[in-house]
């Protein structure tokens, strides 16, 4: 099996799964696990949905996959919240958005980047796997978009939502809660593994990291994080996390510099040293190189 059908084959059933494939999802009862009084996370086979409750409604950050939505919201009432009034959508995936149109078609209020709207309403061509997304109905876009970010006052915190370009799409955004110091980083940050990087929508290893700096300048000792996927972190593991992306930027980069291509940067193995930390996840390290070196 050639390294090219790997990546597609174990990107398409891990992280596109319900989306480029119309694959049913089966799930069973989903439980939240507490972040604070007020915040949970949600993380099934999706990626991690951030639950804010509170007197002035429910504020969610990404929705998972269409197939789960009544399991989400069953979760939420579990913890005493109800059908979300809000929801932040990080970027446009669909293991992110995949709720959209059932929640949208519910009444919540649906926000993202300008980037975000646009290509779920126009669906997007995944060159990767040579698969078309569907453009998502009126009812699943977002009502509300912004440029650079926004800011939600509500449940007694204020919810900074901010902009980063060029990190693991063009209109990513990551969550900060400033009373409870959480942040969720969307798919800026894969707690323990190689980050999936859609260099063909606007992704790129280097704007990854610039990414990860703007977060850690916002956290201290104490912040909890949320990842886009993975186990809750905290900022050292974020900084361990910046340390890898860091060492393979600067290794691929010269390997760019000096002409070598995806596949022969690969056949090297210049992340073997830290494959066995890293590369336990969606992604192998040569499978990883090839999805990200186009951007390098």
């Amino acid at each position: 099996m050639g390294r090219k059908y790997r990546v597609v084959l174990s990107v398409l059933t891990v992280l596109f799964l319900g989306w480029v494939v119309a694959t049913p999802v089966d799930a069973d009862t989903i439980l939240p696990v507490r972040v604070t009084d007020h915040i949970f996370v949600i993380a099934d086979k999706g990626g991690n949905v951030g639950v804010f409750i509170g007197k002035d409604g429910t504020f969610l950050i990404d929705d998972s996959f269409a197939p789960l939505t009544e399991k989400i919201v069953a979760a939420i009432k579990s913890v005493g919240g109800d059908f979300p009034r809000f929801l932040i959508n990080t970027h446009f995936h669909g293991d992110h958005t995949g709720g959209n149109e059932n929640l949208g078609s519910g009444g919540t209020l649906i926000f993202a980047h300008d980037n975000v709207r646009q290509q779920l309403k126009d669906g997007a061509y995944l060159r990767a796997f040579d698969k078309k997304m569907v453009p998502t109905l009126p009812a699943g876009l977002p009502v509300v978009t912004f440029s650079e970010g926004l800011s939600f006052h509500i449940n007694g915190d204020t919810v900074r939502v901010i902009h980063v370009s060029h990190a693991h799409t063009d209109g990513d955004s990551f969550i900060v809660f400033e009373q409870a110091n959480v942040i969720h980083t969307g798919d800026i940050m894969f707690n323990g593994f190689y980050p999936f990087i859609d260099v063909d929508h606007g992704g790129s290893l280097l704007g990854t990291i610039q990414g990860v700096d703007i977060i850690l300048s916002l956290t201290d000792d104490e912040t909890v994080i949320i990842p886009g996927h993975g186990p809750l972190g905290d900022k050292v593991q974020l900084q361990q996390y910046r340390e890898m992306l860091w060492t393979a930027y600067g290794r691929l980069k010269k390997l760019k510099e000096k002409g070598k291509t995806a596949l022969e940067a690969a056949d090297l193995e210049p992340l073997a040293d830290i494959e066995s930390a890293w590369g336990d996840g969606m992604f192998s390290g040569d499978e990883w190189i090839e999805l990200i070196y186009p951007q390098i």
